[in-house]
């Protein structure tokens, strides 16, 4: 890829994207060229607006909105992916959203409000807080946002993004960097727009998706569930548009509500293979007890499946165990390219969605079935305060996992000729070898050299390869082949020779027993790895069943219950106490009835003799007031003996003290005595004397200002002579006008050795609204003698403390 020289241009536009003050910095931007920025007075106007070069259908760079939906409705939380196309990578990026036909210059212009993910990757541009930009300036081949779409009536947002590779800046105002929503039509409310484009792709293509869990205590603490935390089963499949497995503002099936509330995937399955025209494969991995454990103690859960044209969509689910009814996955993700290939690898972070059949808010809420059912919706930090992913401020839910669905292989005649690496060089291969060598007779090669190991050591397909090297080209306007050669195989002991031989997958894990207590049923599935050469039907199994028991002795009303967790601990210090356990409801009866098997436990406990603790403290009351209202002062907190004092002495302290800090407490002006008064100006006639003081402090956090530093007043020695002379006069007239000046420069600002300052300027804003911030004010040097020998005749700066009040 050649960039272009084009130089950085200033954009006339303010409905360009604009480029932060940091990044500018990292860019190497000159001062000159600051300079040179015409300072705007509208919205956003302190910011370089960045152009460079339009490229047609350029997609090296992408702005992707999830679901690739063409409307938005007001108020719903849209993902918002940047992204470069491997190997490319981009240093700091802008994005924004408009409302269309707008230039971007007034606050109303902005359309919607962005919400930051990953605090070390984005953050909100400091000039101009409803664009969002990059937290630093580095290598990057990916970042996402969320964008909460505006209120009815606003009509259609163009979302824009602008790209800093090295130090050149791309934009796009119709293309990969642009994204159009319009609103969407109140008589279609609450129903998932996710309009999907026929595929033009040829062939088939496998799929590997892995599913690399998040959750855990240290991801995300609050209430996190210790005893029991899982991810369930994982389902889904390969489908065509006509079939909807589920869908943000869609209502939940009742498969999909038995995965969120129960973790069973048994009549999700059942749903999915009901559509077996609508859908290809059926995508199952197994659960994962705990949430999360290292990649290195246990393998991520991972499922093949396979796409072709008509079912080229996939979508699967898994629960948050225990929750009330969340869930992640994806939904109706389209691997189908409008180049008419297939998408070579999708990573996505995940965040829980809520499946509207319970209300609960919190892990292990009791069951409170949502009547009526609501709609599938994502989980924002503002739900409800006891959620554990409530955030009052309103920021970003940490993402609890990441999907990566990677294409393993394509299989038969593919539209799109181009192959994105070795791997699919190999499966575009033809079976057959080529038995005429076409080497131009201008090429003089080495012979070649033995074939390479399999890189498959299993009956999976690998590759090898072999190599030959160019010893001459005679003619350099005929092009000579590679040299190298790939060649699909297999592993060891398995023989591509056997023509009727059929290579199977290893067995899916066992499926949950068909009923919740007693004797059901329960099955695994495999699939054909590779069907037999020779056209030849495969007859291994793909599928077992066998019968299964729970809970031997159990009736129509009864429940499925987890083990006993931990006992809690002792209520009581000393003496008798009480200690709690519990355990969870895995499956409720199956006539619907209460489930009658306790999930709590208490018993009594017994600690230490109370007598043998002497020192039995209430806890420590809250801190007192500071001492002073302004300034350094103390204050202090108590906490009282709880056991009577016959039972012993107690030396722990009861009281404590602590130092306190307020604002700084005003200090007023303070100035010097007056001086003499100074001679009179004039010889005779009426003429003026002056006194002056000076200042020693200057006023600080709102004391009394400073007031007047110089006083006249009227002076007449003896009249004039009639006539002097002319000469005379105006020497004298001269002198007494520059003393004059001189006493009033003298008056006019502070005095320094050396030098003569201007007054101090006025405090600047406050850097924070709240928590502690610091103001600046300066001083400046107005004039230096030119006999100054002072190297303290310098520009001076004071900072003061402000807004230290708690947030």
């Amino acid at each position: 890829m050649r960039l272009s020289p084009e130089p950085l241009r200033l954009s006339r536009s303010p409905a360009l994207l604009a480029l932060a003050l940091p990044l500018a910095a990292a860019l190497a931007f000159s001062d000159e060229t600051l300079d040179k920025v015409p300072k705007s007075e509208g919205y956003c106007s302190r910011i370089l607006r960045a152009q460079g070069t339009r490229r047609e259908g350029y997609t090296e760079f992408s702005l992707r909105v999830e679901g690739d939906p063409d409307f938005y409705k007001p108020g719903t939380s849209y993902r918002v992916t940047l992204s470069a196309a491997p190997p490319s990578y981009f240093r700091g990026f802008t994005l924004i959203a408009l409302k269309e036909n707008r230039e971007g210059d007034k606050e109303e212009d902005h359309a919607g409000t962005f919400q930051i993910i990953d605090e070390e990757e984005t953050q909100f541009m400091s000039n101009c807080p409803v664009a969002v930009t990059e937290s630093t300036p580095r290598r990057r081949t990916r970042i996402q946002v969320f964008w909460i779409a505006p209120p009815a009536g606003t009509g259609c947002v163009i979302l824009k993004a602008s790209i800093v590779q090295k130090r050149i800046i791309y934009f796009q105002d119709e293309g990969s960097l642009t994204k159009k929503l319009c609103e969407q039509d109140s008589m279609f409310d609450g129903v998932t727009d996710k309009p999907i484009l026929d595929c033009c792709a040829c062939g088939t293509a496998k799929y590997r998706l892995t599913f690399y869990g998040n959750w855990s205590e240290k991801t995300h603490p609050k209430d996190y569930p210790r005893r029991a935390n899982h991810w369930s089963a994982i389902i889904g499949g390969s489908h065509s548009k006509n079939y909807v497995l589920w869908e943000y503002g869609g209502y939940a099936s009742e498969g999909v509500k038995q995965v969120a509330e129960l973790g069973s995937p048994v009549k999700m399955e059942e749903e999915i293979r009901q559509q077996s025209d609508e859908v290809l494969t059926v995508i199952k991995a197994k659960a994962q007890w705990p949430a999360w454990q290292p990649l290195n103690v246990r393998a991520a859960p991972s499922a093949e499946f396979s796409v072709d044209r008509t079912r080229h969509l996939m979508s699967f689910l898994t629960m948050m165990g225990p929750s009330p009814d969340w869930n992640v996955g994806l939904s109706a993700e389209d691997l189908c390219t409008k180049e008419c290939g297939w998408v070579q690898k999708v990573v996505q972070d995940l965040i829980p969605w809520d499946a509207g059949t319970d209300s609960g808010v919190t892990y292990e809420s009791p069951n409170k079935p949502t009547i009526p059912q609501e709609k599938i919706r994502p989980l924002t930090s503002l739900d409800h305060p006891q959620s554990p992913f409530y955030d009052p401020e309103g920021g970003s839910i940490t993402q609890v996992a990441r999907v990566v669905i990677e294409r393993i292989a394509r299989k038969g005649e593919q539209c799109n000729i181009v192959p994105d690496n070795v791997d699919d060089i190999v499966a575009d291969l033809a079976p057959e070898e080529k038995d005429e060598d076409d080497t131009p007779e201008t090429c003089i090669y080495s012979n070649w050299s033995p074939w390479s190991a399999c890189s498959s050591s299993t009956c999976d397909k690998g590759k090898r390869m072999r190599q030959r090297m160019l010893k001459a080209q005679l003619d350099l306007s005929v092009p000579c082949p590679d040299t190298q050669d790939f060649q699909p195989c297999m592993g060891p002991g398995c023989s591509d020779e056997d023509g009727s031989t059929c290579t199977m997958s290893e067995w899916i894990t066992w499926s949950p027993c068909s009923i919740s207590c007693g004797m059901g049923m329960r099955s695994r599935e495999r699939y054909v790895k590779q069907f037999p050469e020779d056209g030849s039907v495969c007859t291994l199994p793909t599928e077992e069943t066998e019968k299964c028991t729970v809970n031997e002795e159990c009736s129509p009303s009864s429940c499925l219950v987890t083990e006993w967790g931990e006992w809690d601990e002792c209520s009581a210090t000393c003496g008798m106490g009480m200690k709690k356990r519990h355990r969870m409801v895995k499956m409720s009866p199956a006539d619907g009835s209460m489930c009658k098997a306790e999930t709590s436990q208490a018993e009594k406990c017994m600690m230490p003799e109370c007598h043998t603790i002497p020192c039995l403290l209430s806890a420590w009351s809250e801190w007192s007031d500071c001492s002073v209202t302004c300034g350094k002062g103390m204050r202090t907190r108590q906490r009282m003996l709880k056991s009577l004092a016959e039972l012993g002495d107690c030396n722990e302290e009861l009281e404590q003290v602590e130092k306190c800090m307020l604002p700084e407490c005003p200090v007023d002006c303070e100035l010097t005595e007056w001086s003499q008064w100074s001679a009179c100006n004039k010889s005779c006639g009426k003429g003026h004397m002056i006194r002056t003081r000076m200042i020693e402090m200057e006023p600080q956090f709102g004391g009394a200002p400073c007031p007047e530093t110089v006083q006249r007043k009227k002076c007449r020695i003896r009249k004039c002579l009639k006539n002097p002379s002319i000469q005379k006069l105006r020497w004298r007239e001269a002198r007494e006008s520059r003393r004059s000046d001189q006493l009033r420069e003298e008056s006019d600002g502070e005095q320094f050795p050396g030098c003569r300052m201007r007054p101090w300027t006025a405090w600047s804003e406050c850097t924070k609204l709240c928590g502690g911030g610091i103001q600046e004010r300066y001083m400046t040097v107005k004039k230096r003698f030119k006999s100054s020998q002072f190297s303290s005749c310098k520009d001076k700066k004071e900072i003061r403390a402000c807004n230290v009040h708690p947030c």
